[in-house]
């Protein structure tokens, strides 16, 4: 067989899809059994940023009145009858099932939920 440019994680004798390195730091193609070694990786670096939420993201500490924790939306609180809350939304409950909406209050931060 001959061999031909290949991207980094590909077999170049091949071009099948190569496996993740074995514990004696080689790798075996699956398909023409070749053997190669780690440098049949490079150019594969990956680089990545997480970024963490601040510890008064989730009422750490005193939000100023009227603001939101997401979007906004004109509904009435029940509790101290402000006509804005702001709401969230998670799948809950299995997927053929609606979602369930959070909703807090942007003036005095009453939390209610709403399944929809």
């Amino acid at each position: 067989m001959a061999s031909f440019s290949h991207e980094p994680g590909f077999c170049p004798q091949c071009g099948t899809i190569l496996p993740m390195l074995g514990s004696e730091g080689d790798v075996r193609c699956y398909n023409c059994k070749q053997t190669f070694g780690p440098e049949v990786f490079s150019g594969l670096e990956c680089h990545y940023v997480i970024h963490f939420n601040s510890p008064n993201v989730y009422g750490g500490s005193k939000q100023k009145a009227d603001s939101a924790d997401g979007c906004v939306v004109e509904r009435m609180c029940p509790n101290c009858k402000n006509d804005k809350m702001s709401y969230a939304t998670l799948q809950l409950r299995s997927a053929d099932e609606g979602q369930t909406v959070f909703y807090t209050c942007t003036k005095c931060k009453f939390k209610e939920t709403e399944n929809s």
